[in-house]
Formats: structure tokens, sequence, C-alpha cells
């Protein structure tokens, strides 16, 4: 057995990474709508606006089209590229089958792209299989941001892809890395920081080598012009000056240098919840090691580079901190960039300076003997056995055990719901409270509420006139619209910002304030509400029925306004 950690074994290893990567991602297709999956930026929001983009009709919709489902007029350009591949899955499959080959898709890359970075660049030696594979698959159990895609964990594959380049290594197969990966990625949620970065090795060469190196900078180059081609929505909003949108208003920067520091440490050790790492437990510990052993030995070229890395690492975690302080208040007060765009997320290159920092530090202990082999088997094993239980079927349906996405979308009890109203769905409007308002998205109603990263600034002023008693009790939930707002919810100040409540609760409205007259002037009719509202007639709501299903989480209030 413990002759494994020291032949070369890369076949069986590969044979063993395979099958393991595909029970990872099994319970997926095995549970289908039955599975549980992650609902924070996910089930709240982005699979119902691949739902809503599909059917409105306007996928392909010209620059400045509206959804007249979403807020009585959503821009179009709030949902994205159509040119991205989730898309494109959303339009060919239902959701949950969608999900899950995206799913597939991002995993299956993440571990080609890790292992090929490793093999071709960082780990070498023929003997050390175990560490390129076993750090490979580790990289592709990580939780990710399902609708990011390969927006960071397609940095090993496209670091392979430029390094080859760099190198002298001109074939086609690193050209169309680079070409095809903008389809399944985002500039903004991960690729813009990794060419900045890739910018800033080819200055390196140009500066410290003397190399201009052509090729390599077209490469960065033709990325970089596919991913703007692909995001022309997001470039046309950038360049033409069109409605103010309600990012404008985001005020982040208000820390002071000590909250930074902590934050950063906070980072540095646990990580965010876009890109976890799940790296405290071993890997952490590992780097720590390594390093101390590194620091008092004489230091060849890996060693030097683990050193780096290390140091690259925390950097990224403090930049993350840095952003939010209040050294930055007067330029983003003078600057809508600075607002709009989250230059915080250069540490979404973590996860990739962590794993191959992992892959090194193994590779530098494996070096110092037998015994210390059997430690780098161990530790890759249980880094594994670590992130097992962040699989979405564990963590959520076992762990916080959340609704399920047949139960969380509720499809049968809104088509009562629907069919109980019996009016086309376009001639009333909803709102949810108690609900994601992607969940009445998601089954055609037309809401006013919503949950979305850009709509207009004038809207969330509107919108806001309905909830103004509700946020005035509650100086949290005020801070929280008036200072971000992306969630325009009927927010409630006996319900804070809890939006789960499943039919078992016995969570109740008893003193409910709404402004209903602003919500009937926007064309508001109905509130579905999953508790009941005590004072609802004070509230000049009137309670029509409740809804109940056994597939359903919920227990739906029906009022009218």
């Amino acid at each position: 057995m413990l002759s494994i950690f020291r032949l070369n074994n890369e076949k069986l290893y590969l044979t063993l990474a395979t099958i393991l990567l595909v029970l990872f991602i099994s319970p997926l297709f095995v549970l289908g709508e039955d599975a549980h999956i992650r609902v924070h930026d996910n089930l709240d929001s982005n699979l119902a606006w691949y739902k809503v983009l599909k059917e409105s009709g306007e996928t392909f919709g010209d620059i400045g089209a509206t959804i007249p489902q979403v807020i009585n007029g959503l821009p179009r350009d709030a949902f994205g590229t159509e040119w991205s591949g989730i898309v494109w899955l959303h339009l060919l499959f239902p959701t949950m089958t969608a999900y899950a080959v995206s799913q597939a898709i991002t995993r299956i890359f993440a571990f080609i792209g890790m292992y090929l970075l490793l093999k071709k660049h960082f780990i070498q030696a023929e003997n050390k299989a175990l560490i390129r594979i076993g750090v490979a698959l580790a990289f592709a159990f990580t939780p990710f941001w399902p609708s990011g895609m390969l927006s960071t964990l397609g940095h090993p594959l496209a670091l392979w892809a430029f390094l080859n380049i760099r190198s002298g290594d001109y074939r086609l197969r690193n050209w169309l890395t680079l070409l095809l990966l903008p389809l399944y990625a985002s500039i903004v949620l991960g690729f813009f920081f990794f060419l900045v970065a890739i910018s800033v090795v080819w200055l390196y060469d140009l500066i410290k080598k003397r190399m201009f190196n052509v090729p390599f900078l077209l490469s960065i180059a033709a990325m970089s012009a596919v991913f703007l081609l692909v995001e022309y929505r997001l470039v046309v909003s950038v360049l033409i000056e069109q409605e103010p949108m309600h990012r404008l208003e985001f005020i982040s920067s208000r820390h002071d240098m000590w909250h930074t520091i902590k934050l950063s440490f906070k980072n540095f050790l646990v990580g965010h919840t876009h890109v976890m790492t799940v790296h405290t437990v071993v890997i952490l510990p590992i780097l720590i090691l390594t390093l101390l052993l590194t620091l008092f030995r004489k230091k060849g070229r890996e060693e030097k580079f683990f050193i780096f890395l290390f140091l690259l690492n925390y950097c990224l975690s403090f930049w993350y901190a840095l952003w939010f302080n209040k050294i930055w208040a007067p330029l983003k007060d003078d600057i809508d960039l600075f607002v709009t765009f989250n230059f915080a997320r250069f540490h979404f290159l973590r996860p990739l300076v962590i794993y191959v920092s992992f892959a090194i530090a193994c590779s530098i202990l494996w070096k110092r003997g037998r015994k210390w082999r059997y430690i780098v088997g161990i530790a890759l094993m249980a880094q594994l056995a670590v992130l097992i239980p962040f699989n979405e079927e564990v963590h959520y349906g076992v762990h916080h055990e959340t609704p399920s996405f047949r139960e969380f979308f509720a499809e049968k009890q809104f088509e009562e719901i629907k069919d109980y109203i019996d009016r086309p769905q376009d001639s009333y409007r909803v709102a949810s409270i108690g609900l994601h308002p992607s969940i009445a998205q998601y089954n055609g109603f037309y809401t006013l509420d919503t949950y979305n990263n850009i709509y207009p600034l004038s809207y969330k002023y509107q919108f806001r006139e309905i909830i103004a008693p509700e946020l005035e009790k509650n100086s949290s939930l005020k801070r929280y619209y008036d200072e971000w707002g992306s969630r325009c919810y009927i927010f409630v100040d006996e319900l804070g910002k809890h939006y789960t409540f499943r039919k078992d609760s016995k969570k109740q409205i008893n003193n409910l304030e709404l402004n209903t007259q602003a919500f009937s002037d926007m064309g508001g009719e109905y509130i579905l509400s999953s508790v009941p509202i005590l004072n609802a007639d004070q509230n000049n709501l009137t309670l029509l029925k409740e809804f109940n299903h056994s597939e359903s989480a919920w227990k739906i209030y029906l009022y009218q306004a």
C-alpha cells in the first residue's frame, strides 16, 4: 500500500481521479430536480435569470431592449451576454440539466487544466505523478460560484497555454484554448484580473530579461479581444452614456486600517464565498511547514518561487481587504468606475495561487526523502477528504438541509396560484415577502421585486417608497438597501435579511407597515408571503387563499392589495 507513494503510477492515478470526479458530480445527474444545490447567488438569482431570459424571447435582443417580466422592464443587458456557454446550456436544456452539465464541464476542465499546468511547468518529474494528479483533483473538487463557470477554475488551463506560448510553443491547441475559454468564462468574474497578472509577467520579461516576446503579447491581446467581443454589451454600457444604474450608489469603503488587517487575515486563512479554496485545515499547515523548512536552508529555484507565491497569496488577501478601506472613499466619490467595478476581485486569483503553492510545497517535501513522501500522500488524501463534505448534495442537503431544486422553485404549487388568479400573468404584478423573488420569476410571474446586479437607479428610488416605513424601523436593512440595493426586496423589520421561511416555520408578521398605495401605483396587485401577516387589513391587504403542496418547501399566503 505504501509503495503507491513512491512508484510512477500515473495511469492508475488518472483512472482513480476520473472515477472520483465522476462520483463527485454524479448526484446532480442521478437526483435531478431532487438534488440540493447552492441557494445564495444561484437559486435566488442566476438560475431564474436564465429561464426568464430564455422565455422572454430577448436572448439576442438589441442593446437597450427590456424584459417586462422583471421590475416593469429590466434592461436586457442586465442578464449579460448571449455568447456565454452557460446561457446556451439553459437555452438547450431544462434548468437543472443545464446546471448539472455546467458543473461537469467546469470541474472536468479545472482538473485537466491544473494537471496540464503542473505536468508541463511545475511538477515535471515522473515520480511525482501523485502530486500533480492529487492536487489537480483537489482543485477540481473546490466549491465555486456556479454561474462563474471557468472564470476562476479555468485559470490553470489558461496559464498552461500562456506559458507554452511564452516559451516558444506556438501549437494550435494553445491558441484555441485562449480563444475558446472566453466563451465559458466571465471577464469581470475572474479573467480581467488574470489577464492583468499575465500582462505583468510579460512586462517582467521585457524589463528583466529584455524580451519583447511578440507572440506572448499577441496571445494576451487575442484573448482580451475575444473577451471584449463576447462581452460587447458590457463594452457598450461603458462607452455609451446610459440611464444611471443602482450600482452608482454602492458604498463599500468604510473600514479603518485595523479592520482592514483583520479582514485580510480572515481572507488569507478562510477564503471567500465566491472562491472557496477550503485550504485552512490541510493546505495552509503544509504551506507554513514548507515555508519554515525552506527559510533555513539553501534555496533553489523551486523554493524561491514557492516563497514568492506564499507572499503573493497574502498580498492578494490584503488587497481584497484594503479595497474596503475608507482611504478609497474620496476616489470612489469622484470616479464612478471605482464604485461600479469591484477591483477587490484580484483575490479571485487565489485558488490558482494556493493550489499551485500546495503542489510545489508537496514537491519540496517529496525531495526530502521517503518519510516525507508519506506525509505528502497523507496530505493529498486528507485534502480530498476535507473537500468531500463541500459537495453540494452533502453541504446543502445534509449539513444545511436547504430545499431541493424541486422544493425551492415549487412549480406545481405556483401553477395552482396562477390558476387561482386566472388571469394572463403579464396583466398583473406581484411581490414576495419571506421568499426570494426568483421563485415567482422562475414560474412566469411578473415581479416588482428582484435580485439583480444592475437595474435603473430611478427604479430603486421608486420601489423604496413601498418599503420606506419598514426601513425606518431597521437601520441595518436601511443601510443594506440604500448603500447596496441589489436585492430590491419587500424588506420587513420583523423578518430581517431572511428570505426562506419554510412551511414548518412558526414565524408571523405582527406589525407590517407598507406603502401599499405606492405598490399599487407601480402595478402591484398580489403579495406572495411565506408567513402570515396578522395586520394585513391595516395595510389594505386581503388574504385570498393559503397554498400548500407536498413538493414545495413553502406555505404561500396569497394577499391582494
